[in-house]
């Protein structure tokens, strides 16, 4: 069973009822169908990404985010990071009060810095254990480039493969850029050498990242999971659903 059905988001989100149709497809086609997870949603505020909060892009990836989370978190909430050199905001966005909700938090930011993953992955992690939760969770990262520290980066990331979250990092921009070197390296740290399991992935979405369909976008959100899934609960990192 969804955790938010169909009913309430036609009644709180009219507009993202497509969206949550087709994350659906994507859930069940990849065996997650009735699974709770937390979703967290990590957004680039370096100053390279002004013209994918100006296009839209940005919002239409928040959007997407909740469609899915929807199935999967009963809270109809997503919690939220923004990150440039420092942490620029950590708020959330919810089926109610969604559209042009991305445009309202950017309209409170400061200056667009550069680009330091590390801090946006340690707010994620605080925001989980803070919480309580034991569930799983999916952490939507989108950036538009490396970091500036690479090695804080591989560092939590290593750290975290202890914890039940899994990294899918989206890059918005030239496919072909090196600036998505380290995000390729990243995604095939050695296992067990540098990490527990493998706990992240890595797609581009392009340049321009709306034109991506939904079905695909889902697809990949979420095509790595199961099997983080699976060598999770053999480590006993996130619980199986029995319990145990």
């Amino acid at each position: 069973m969804v955790a938010i059905g169909l009913s309430k988001v036609q009644e709180t989100a009219p507009a993202l009822v497509n969206l949550y149709k087709s994350a659906g497809v994507s859930l069940v086609k990849h065996g997650l169908d009735g699974l709770r997870a937390a979703v967290y949603l990590v957004v680039d505020y370096s100053g390279s990404m002004k013209p994918y909060y100006m296009d839209g892009s940005v919002q239409a990836l928040a959007d997407r985010v909740l469609g899915l989370s929807a199935h999967l978190d009963d809270d109809g909430t997503v919690p939220v990071v923004f990150f440039s050199t420092d942490v620029d905001a950590e708020t959330e966005i919810a089926l109610a009060g969604h559209q042009g909700r991305i445009e309202r938090i950017v309209a409170g930011l400061g200056h667009m810095g550069k680009t330091s993953y590390h801090l946006a992955m340690d707010a994620v992690i605080d925001h989980y254990l803070d919480s309580g939760s034991t569930e799983p969770a999916l952490v939507v990262f989108q950036t538009d480039g490396g970091p500036i520290n690479k090695l804080a980066a591989e560092r939590y990331l290593c750290k975290a493969a202890k914890l039940p979250l899994f990294w899918q990092f989206i890059g918005f921009g030239d496919p072909d850029s090196r600036q998505f070197d380290f995000l390729r390296k990243l995604d095939e740290l050695a296992v067990p050498g540098k990490r527990a399991v493998d706990n992240a992935g890595f797609f581009h979405a392009g340049q321009d990242p709306r034109k991506v369909p939904d079905a695909d976008l889902y697809d990949r959100l979420v095509g790595e999971f199961p099997k983080w899934l699976v060598a999770a609960r053999a480590q006993g990192i996130v619980k199986d659903p029995g319990g145990r």
